[in-house]
């Protein structure tokens, strides 16, 4: 099993929370999960490649696409964006609705 299909499982679980969340979102909810997913995946990207280059773990080239951001691979990213999928959705869908009031 790669990477890529093994991190697709996730983004697809957190993709259908956060499309189930989003009738519920407030106003200017698309930007604020925009930025904080580009804040993870700048951090991911700087920290797994220091991570890498100093030998704490390695990807196996045959389970990877063999694209890299830095050292990263591109199939890291996919965590922290379905992270941000999955938690926006679930937080739409137990909080209150925007137009409660």
């Amino acid at each position: 099993m790669t990477y890529a299909l093994l991190s697709a499982a996730f983004v697809a679980v957190a993709a259908v929370v956060a499309a189930i969340g989003w009738r519920r979102a407030p106003r200017g909810h698309g930007l604020a999960v925009f930025v904080s997913a580009l804040a993870l995946v700048v951090l991911t990207i700087v920290f797994d490649s220091i991570m890498i280059a100093t030998g704490l773990f390695d990807y196996a080239d045959a389970h990877i696409w063999g694209v890299r951001l830095g050292l990263a691979p591109i199939e890291d990213l996919a965590y922290p964006i379905a992270g941000v999928l999955l938690l926006s959705g679930l937080w739409n869908l137990m909080g209150e609705r925007a137009d409660a009031d």
